[in-house]
């Protein structure tokens, strides 16, 4: 999962990019492989020839720029198919090839429809390694030194069949700061699940929102099942893309993705990127960590959730101190599996949301989609204490037709006991999954949580006149939990495309905009602060990855967060496609990277 603005409705406009000159006209990836360029494999799916194999550690020697393979082990080392493997791959693949022929007569709704997903600068890019020395227009203020870094959705393998934005594969894209000059790589996040892709050639592990929907997807899960019970592919070491989240905690940059344990990344003194496995803090984390943890400013400590589709407990909360060590698990009970893609906190509570877009897989055997709108549940949000050891004593507060995709902060007003959450409420909820014909509005919202009464009150916070759909984006990160004036978010407009983003002032709803210019689309701002001891919560800058689609080609654009002035732009050597959220490391923290 990841940024809303950049999945609902994808390409739904039926015509494609103008570009004068040489510029390439792109509808989807197969019309310009040079453009956008699935990476040829080494490797051909057969069934007498393939292999599979489990990623392979790489050492962390000090001096070097680049990963140093570790010997596999044993077990690590790849294993030729025996008879049974080879005829049970044979047969399957027969199934799939029938599957796919029956789906194919049958038309795709937007929401997984490759050629409307990934159209455009939606589209994947192959890795770039390591530029140095990049131009900048402008001048770079002396306080950026570290690493800006975002996620986003990249698949590998051209799709055989539904494919949703959020099912890519993970790619990291990072600019470093240092010492006067500016770099630029781009890397997948080494899951799992890519390198049994890799290597086999192809595709094989269920697409959880472009494909699971109908009987179809009911096949290709068993599908998916068969294949792992005859060894053809390997689950059990996650199936994720960490393709949504970055987090940098204890020395370790986080990739993550809901479905999976997060993967720990790590940025070379070149400015290149390494992925160093699947993390479990040490063996403590035995579930799935959701995209939105969040690091207290104040305490060090990272906040998480976890929730399971399939079976009790939906889900739990828990917590790390600042070195790393994992508090018990605080079971929530849910009467059913609920999307969850994010939380808050305040100085002393968590803000958990229970909304009304949840999952139900017997849908899938009545034809649909196992991610609905559940119009007869009540929304409402549970306040418990961060350093509960149970749920007895979560206080839940309704909060009518509320569906927040992302909540940007929270703090308490122990004046009127009150808990204020701020997130952008968005109808229909189940747009970004399911094909509708009203059109998405995300409107930025102060939710009211009397925790004396146990009611709550909603206000929209912009005036009627300047609406706009404001999704991804952030407050001051040293101002997370308490309460804070600014918020910098995307102006998805035109959706699903961000001509720019907002700076709001939450108390009074006055807005101001900021524009990357003509036929020039981003992402999420992030806001960096000049200095944590600042008078001013706006003394900072704004980092946004920005495409012009006229001369297609991207860069990185700075942004005085007090006045909205351009300071700088970095320009980038390829395309950085449309993606989902960012972090920045601060340079004394690259150099305590575990």
């Amino acid at each position: 999962m990841a940024s809303a603005a950049a999945a609902a409705n994808l390409g739904s406009s039926s015509s494609s990019l103008k570009r004068p000159g040489k510029k390439p006209n792109i509808n989807c990836s197969l019309q310009t492989p040079s453009t956008l360029h699935f990476p040829k494999q080494s490797t051909t799916y057969t069934p007498s020839s393939t292999t599979i194999s489990t990623p392979t550690p790489t050492t962390k020697h000090p001096k070097l720029d680049t990963p140093s393979p570790v010997a596999p082990s044993p077990k690590q080392q790849q294993k030729q198919w025996n008879f049974l493997q080879s005829a049970a791959a044979m047969a399957l693949d027969a199934v799939e090839t029938a599957l796919v022929s029956h789906e194919r007569q049958h038309p795709l709704p937007k929401t997984a429809d490759p050629r409307v997903q990934i159209s455009g600068n939606f589209a994947p890019v192959p890795e770039q390694p390591v530029v140095q020395d990049l131009p900048v227009t402008g001048k770079i203020p002396d306080c950026i030194q570290g690493a800006y870094l975002r996620n986003g959705a990249n698949p590998f393998h051209e799709p055989v069949a539904g494919h949703h934005f959020f099912d890519g594969d993970g790619m990291v894209h990072a600019v470093q700061f240092k010492k006067g000059s500016v770099s630029y790589s781009s890397r997948f996040t080494e899951t799992n699940r890519l390198v049994q892709e890799r290597g086999l050639g192809r595709p094989l592990f269920p697409k959880a929102i472009g494909e699971l929907h109908g009987h179809s997807g009911i096949a290709r899960l068993l599908l998916f099942y068969a294949r792992g019970a005859f060894g053809i592919v390997d689950p059990s070491h996650g199936t994720g893309v960490a393709n949504a989240g970055l987090v940098y905690f204890d020395g370790h940059l986080l990739a993550m993705s809901e479905d999976d344990l997060p993967y720990h990344v790590r940025l070379l003194p070149s400015g290149d990127l390494q992925t160093v496995g699947r993390y479990d803090f040490d063996g403590q984390l035995k579930s799935t960590m959701i995209a939105h943890p969040k690091v207290d400013p104040i305490s060090g400590e990272l906040f998480a959730l976890s929730y399971d589709v399939v079976q009790k407990p939906y889900l739990k909360y828990f917590r790390f101190s600042p070195d790393g060590k994992k508090s018990p698990d605080v079971e929530i009970p849910l009467d059913q599996p609920t999307m969850m893609h994010d939380f808050a906190i305040t100085e002393r509570f968590v803000v958990v949301p229970d909304q009304q877009v949840v999952f139900k897989l017997p849908e899938m055997i009545r034809g649909g989609s196992p991610v609905i709108y559940d119009k007869n549940k009540m929304a409402r949000f549970g306040i418990l204490d961060k350093n509960a050891t149970d749920a007895s004593n979560i206080r839940w507060i309704e909060t009518p037709d509320c569906f927040c995709f992302h909540l940007w902060n929270a703090w308490e007003e122990p004046e009127t006991d009150e808990v204020v959450v701020i997130g952008s409420c968005m109808t229909p909820p189940d747009s970004i999954f399911n094909e509708c014909d009203e059109s998405l509005k995300s409107v930025l919202s102060e939710i009211r949580l009397n925790l004396k009464t146990g009611k709550s009150t909603r206000r929209q916070i912009l005036s009627e006149a300047d609406q706009v759909n404001l999704e991804a984006g952030m407050v001051n990160r040293n101002l997370l939990g308490r309460k804070s004036r600014f918020a910098y978010l995307a102006l998805a407009e035109p959706w699903p495309k961000v001509s720019g983003f907002a700076k709001v002032d939450l108390s009074t709803g006055e807005v101001h905009k900021y524009i990357y210019g003509d036929q020039k689309f981003g992402g999420e701002p992030l806001f960096l602060p000049r200095d944590p001891n600042s008078e001013r919560e706006d003394d900072g800058y704004i980092l946004a990855f920005v495409h012009d689609e006229k001369e297609w080609k991207s860069e990185l654009q700075i942004v005085n967060a007090m006045n909205l002035k351009l300071e700088a732009t970095v320009k980038l050597p390829s395309r950085v496609p449309y993606g989902f959220h960012g972090t920045f490391i601060g340079a004394k923290d690259l150099e305590k990277q575990a």
